[in-house]
């Protein structure tokens, strides 16, 4: 596998604790597997080891760089099943799953997935309009499973709901090769609302020195 060298150490993955229906879900999540290990990049992910989220963690894990899945102590006995590769870090809700994650991360990517992949991405995208973090969100577009997601998101800045500077802040893409490059490329448009580290220390918990923000 060709080695190429990536400004992120870590990415985190959002993406389904179900397969779903299509083979191509399953095959593009191993290729962005496959990816991140070409360009040495980490993987942090939600802990479990099935569905998706099990195809990428394990597709990372074989190809030599570190995993960490954030998962909460209460999902623990239902979401990870089988061997469960990597370091698992265990927190207390979903509140800290999430901010666990996205202080360990470089960047955001999200494969296709249900209520909880759409909460993790919109999250983080409301996150970097209001400046908490400038990190990158990657939608991986496959089979164009987020097609009405870009379409709604559209007609809200049309609406006059969303900015279009702010609309720049998803990244989309059908491929993983193509997806890693853009976010790669990618410099935030948008104005930012809120301190970064103010922020972080009201609603996060977290001390200046773990820093959510780039």
């Amino acid at each position: 596998m060709e080695m190429k060298q990536s400004k992120f150490k870590r990415i985190c993955v959002f993406c389904g604790s179900s397969p779903g229906k299509k083979s191509s879900y399953r095959e593009s999540t191993i290729e962005l597997g496959m990816e991140l290990v070409s360009r040495n990049i980490d993987l942090v992910y939600g802990g479990g080891s099935i569905g998706l989220m099990g195809l990428i963690s394990q597709a990372v894990f074989d190809g030599g760089r570190h995993v960490i899945g954030v998962i909460p102590k209460t999902l623990m006995p239902r979401e990870i099943t089988g061997e469960t590769v990597g370091e698992v870090k265990a927190v207390a809700d979903m509140h800290q799953r999430k901010a666990e994650m996205a202080r360990q991360s470089d960047a955001f990517i999200a494969l296709p997935g249900g209520y909880g992949t759409l909460e993790e991405l919109l999250e983080v995208i409301t996150w970097a309009q209001l400046g908490i973090h400038d990190k990158p969100v990657g939608l991986l577009n496959v089979d164009g499973y987020y097609n009405s997601l870009l379409s709604f998101i559209d007609k809200a800045v049309e609406e006059g709901f969303i900015s279009p500077n702010a609309r720049h802040i998803i990244v989309s893409a059908p491929t993983a090769k193509e997806l890693v490059k853009k976010i790669e490329e990618y410099e935030p448009q948008h104005e930012r609302v809120a301190s970064k580290l103010s922020w972080e220390i009201e609603q996060l918990g977290y001390p200046a020195k773990c820093e959510i923000s780039r």
